[in-house]
């Protein structure tokens, strides 16, 4: 009887705990969904593809080309996207295998000269961002992109949708010898702005995003376009966002 009683009252324990959690949750995207002010921060971190600029197709394309000229391989749209966040020879190996540099050498070359030939016709900012940035940059926060795209793109695609000129720190794969979803680029961008984990926000489309702000101990955002399945994520949103304005 008395193991009985322990263990319904272990139960409800449980289910008091994960109602309590989810209802927090739901508190958060509510929170965002009808407007109200969120927390400020003074400083934000953003992811670039996915989050600032819409490179969706380009990626798509890019490594349609890739997977054709050194797999004779056909990828879809999903499966071209499913990695994007990760670096490069990591999303490049999710399809084609291992590579040794030699390897990854030669196909990363050939898969930046196409991602430069046809860049202009699939690059915009996302609807919204650069007025955020706008008023973010208004009330004094400081920013930095945190991303797994190389400088030399890096800075071409933010200078080409006029968004470079918000950011004060550039982390890219070239700063840290880990990458996302390890905590390592959002802990460099933290010592690059001088601000504690506590006093920023980590802003991005995808599960490396979440899990890299967490691991570094920040609050986490998911941007209105990121995909809505999210249910098998290793690191969920403190914040759901339904207007990147909530910012």
């Amino acid at each position: 009887m008395r193991d009985a009683v322990c263990l319904g009252i272990n139960v409800f324990f449980q289910f008091t705990m994960n109602f309590a959690r989810m209802a927090h949750g739901f508190i958060r995207v509510v929170f965002c969904i009808w407007g109200a002010e969120m927390k400020r921060y003074p400083a934000y971190l953003f992811d670039a593809d996915g989050t600032l600029i819409d490179t969706a197709e380009l990626i798509y394309q890019c490594f349609r080309f890739t997977c054709k000229k050194f797999a004779d391989m056909e990828i879809s749209r999903e499966m071209a996207l499913k990695y994007t966040g990760l670096p490069l020879r990591k999303h490049m190996e999710a399809y084609l295998g291992p590579l040794d540099d030699e390897a990854f050498r030669v196909r990363a070359e050939a898969h930046m000269d196409y991602q430069m030939a046809i860049y202009r016709d699939h690059l915009k900012a996302f609807p919204g961002v650069r007025e955020a940035l706008v008023a973010l940059r208004e009330r004094g926060a400081r920013m930095a992109v945190v991303t797994s795209r190389r400088i030399p793109t890096l800075s071409l695609f933010l200078k080409e949708t006029g968004l470079y000129g918000f950011f004060s720190a550039f982390v890219t794969p070239e700063s840290t010898p880990r990458h996302k979803p390890a905590p390592d680029p959002a802990l460099e961008a933290l010592r690059l702005l001088g601000i504690p984990a506590q006093d920023a926000l980590f802003v991005g489309d995808s599960e490396w995003d979440m899990a890299c702000g967490k691991a570094a101990g920040l609050d986490t955002a998911i941007v209105p376009w990121a995909p809505s399945d999210r249910a098998h994520w290793s690191a969920a949103p403190t914040y759901v966002l339904a207007d990147i304005a909530a910012l």
